[in-house]
């Protein structure tokens, strides 16, 4: 088991790491849009679901492995209403490539985030 942690994605706000690998698979702990500084990304969903692909895009890179290599996403929404948005991000960075996903509405986030993703990915 390898602990994945970058300074380019923000830091644990808890008791936990970025990521974890597992022989070949990653695992990500959820991202909320927080910049690597760790300050909040105020703004509708669309902005905050930009950057936390921007940190997913950066632990998954220090773990070796990319957006193609995601093979599950978690998906955790604060106001389903805000699906239809949110997906024409995610569609912006899983377009050709689409792994399995789960998407559910919550009644909170950390820090009271729109949105929160987590994901498993294979390791070059």
């Amino acid at each position: 088991m390898k602990t994945v942690s970058t300074s380019h994605a923000p830091a644990a706000i808890g008791p936990y790491s970025q990521g974890i690998i597992v022989n070949n698979l990653f695992y990500s702990s959820g991202q909320i849009p927080l910049t690597a500084e760790g300050e909040m990304v105020t703004g509708d969903i669309e902005v905050q679901t930009h950057q936390v692909f921007k940190n997913l895009e950066a632990v998954l890179e220090e773990a070796g492995a990319s957006f193609e290599s995601v093979v599950k996403a978690t998906v955790f929404l604060q106001d389903m209403n805000d699906f239809a948005l949110f997906n024409g991000v995610y569609g912006q960075y899983f377009s050709a490539h689409k792994p399995a996903r789960s998407c559910v509405e919550v009644a909170k986030l950390p820090k009271d985030a729109l949105v929160e993703i987590e994901v498993i990915a294979l390791v070059k």
